[in-house]
């Protein structure tokens, strides 16, 4: 879900330029950042991101300059000022050089633009301006997160493709499982009880109870059925969430099948298979 938008725009005296950014995320989280006077464009922004994304860690970001404000006049924020002022006399105390004047007027905040002729309504139209170059930046913003999707869904297939082989490996060494078992329980009670009456019975009896216990037929079923569903929600974005949930449901049924292994090459394929089941999840992490 990592991608970047930016889009740019002017009137009047006005310029603006948006930059809109994602990291992976399993909701969706906007952090906003705007300029001073534009209230109403954080709100704008998240209904706007909300309508084009599902999932991630989005950033807005806009700077806005005015070019030219021949009625417009500087003046100082006295107590912004006065609070930069504490805090370099605090340093300067602990040896730290005073800061200059002109240091003091560049910090955030110190300087503000009075436009004692400022029109209300020309101020909104401006925010809805910079409000649809918003729009244009999340739109950028999603072609690139489709752009690296289109090559991500190849890798995830992929890995769905081996957990589908792994299946079928385990479903073939699972067969054996039951003669393993036996022949296993067999050579114990001989060595423990070699002269025990109905020895043979009884090696029949608990070699099928084990192998009751050990068996994964169950498990490996709802493995094959977890492969249909995330093949069918690959084909149905935005799938993430889905396929969230979908690899826990996966990762289950490997331990499950890794607990009840009876033999030695069972539980290397359950183990192989929970190594590209974690793999899987660490890509779906980037679908939305």
């Amino acid at each position: 879900m990592t991608g970047f938008g930016r889009a740019d725009g002017a009137a009047g005296d006005w310029s603006w330029s948006v930059e809109a950014r994602s990291v992976n995320g399993r909701t969706l989280e906007l952090r906003f950042r705007g300029p001073p006077g534009f209230d109403n464009l954080e709100r704008l922004a998240k209904a706007s991101a909300q309508a084009r994304l599902q999932r991630g860690q989005v950033t807005v970001g806009v700077q806005a300059r005015r070019t030219a404000a021949a009625d417009a006049a500087l003046q100082v924020n006295e107590a912004v000022l006065a609070r930069y002022l504490e805090l370099a006399n605090q340093l300067a105390e602990d040896g730290c050089t005073p800061p200059s004047a002109d240091g003091l007027l560049a910090l955030r905040g110190v300087l503000d633009v009075a436009d004692e002729n400022q029109d209300p309504d020309a101020r909104a139209a401006i925010e809805t301006q910079i409000a649809a170059t918003i729009d244009q930046a999340l739109d950028a913003l999603k072609a690139s997160r489709e752009r690296e999707g289109s090559q991500l869904e190849p890798v995830i297939a992929g890995f769905v493709d081996r957990i589908e082989t792994l299946v079928a490996q385990a479903e073939t060494e699972a067969a054996a499982q039951t003669d393993a078992i036996r022949e296993r329980f067999s050579r114990r009670m001989t060595e423990l009880a070699p002269d025990a009456p109905g020895l043979e019975d009884r090696i029949f009896l608990e070699a099928a109870a084990l192998a009751t216990k050990a068996d994964v037929r169950e498990e490996l079923d709802r493995l094959g059925a977890h492969v249909a569903s995330a093949r069918t929600l690959l084909q149905q974005p935005p799938a993430g969430r889905k396929l969230d949930f979908l690899m826990q449901e996966f990762m289950r049924e490997a331990n499950t099948l890794c607990s009840k292994s009876a033999t030695t090459a069972l539980t290397g394929i359950g183990l192989e298979l929970k190594a590209v089941i974690e793999q899987l999840r660490e890509q779906v992490q980037n679908v939305e």
